[in-house]
């Protein structure tokens, strides 16, 4: 399999709402879901302070070589080309975000951020909602799993802004197993919002992060990231979770140091891409399979296609099918 500039368009915009009807009262847990990994890094700002979830000696050297050293960054912070209405056309329909205050800026205001400062929480939000209010039978997960520079008014902000901006959309908390499309579709929510953070105790819209655990490779080498993948998912929680497959490669800072002026995309994920797709085509769904599996630069190869026609299978092969 070659990497190629795939999955642009809108064919899958409205992918969920055109399941059949079997896959549309299964437990979203069971099926296939393509999502993103740092979902919102197709734009940083090199302009702004070098982010608050840096290391020290980072934040040195972008003080020191300034520009120079934030272009550097940008290639090894952006894992993703395309914006939020774009995934969503292409049919990714979870999303992976990190959020910070930026210190000193006066107000509350949330920025994305990896490494370097995004767009503003707000904006993205609102393109999303406008997605969805355009394509009714859609729903995403956003994952807020990681949080920097907020106190407890930061926090506070963010919950109201996701309420103000979702409204009804939002599905509440419930038992993970009686959430099917069939279900949000009769009450009309199209988002489920994790919530990684004690703040969001007791608000009922707002999910703990404990039920989409995550595990992380932290591997720059495809093949341990492929042992690892198969092992989590045989341990994969039978009750009370989503599942995140992250299908990704993560730079060491020897990584980066070897590739320092090619960045994340050329120097690690395109060579290594095909051999991580090969391993997702031969996945299959259901209670002891994927759920949600997640890519760097989701438009590389038929990413979102690929994880999608993964459903099919639980059509076919009946003895595959969650009981």
């Amino acid at each position: 399999m070659r990497t190629r500039p795939a999955g642009i368009g809108n064919v899958n915009a409205d992918w969920m709402g055109s399941l059949p009807s079997k896959l549309s009262a299964m437990p979203l847990k069971y099926l296939a879901v393509p999502g993103s990994h740092d979902s919102f890094t197709f734009w940083v700002d090199v302009h702004a302070p070098v982010g608050p979830d840096q290391k020290a000696y980072v934040k040195y050297l972008a003080t020191m070589f300034s520009v120079l050293a934030k272009k550097v960054m940008v290639k090894w912070s952006m894992t993703q080309n395309l914006t939020f209405r774009e995934q969503l056309d292409a049919g990714i329909r979870y999303f992976d975000l990190r959020v910070s205050s930026k210190p000193g800026e006066p107000g509350n205001e949330i920025y994305f951020i990896h490494g370097l400062f995004g767009h503003k929480v707000r904006d993205g939000l609102f393109e999303i909602s406008s997605f969805l209010g355009r394509h009714k039978k859609e729903v995403v997960f956003l994952d807020f799993n990681h949080y920097y520079a907020m106190d407890a008014e930061h926090h506070v902000y963010l919950i109201r802004m996701l309420q103000e901006v979702f409204g009804s959309k939002l599905c509440s908390d419930c038992a993970v197993e009686s959430v099917t499309l069939n279900y949000l579709w009769e009450k009309k929510y199209q988002v489920i919002v994790f919530y990684h953070h004690p703040s969001a105790q007791g608000i009922p819209v707002m999910w703990p992060g404990n039920k989409i655990p995550a595990p992380w490779a932290n591997t720059t080498e495809p093949n341990k990231l492929i042992k690892f993948l198969d092992t989590t998912l045989k341990e994969r929680n039978k009750q009370g979770s989503f599942h995140v497959t992250q299908a990704i490669l993560t730079p060491t800072v020897n990584t980066v140091a070897k590739g320092l002026v090619w960045g994340l995309r050329d120097y690690l994920v395109e060579k290594n891409l095909p051999v991580i797709m090969s391993w997702v085509q031969t996945q299959r769904p259901g209670a002891d399979g994927v759920n949600i599996i997640t890519s760097d630069f989701v438009e590389l190869t038929d990413f979102a296609n690929i994880v999608i026609k993964l459903n099919n299978l639980l059509l076919s092969d009946p003895e595959r099918n969650p009981r």
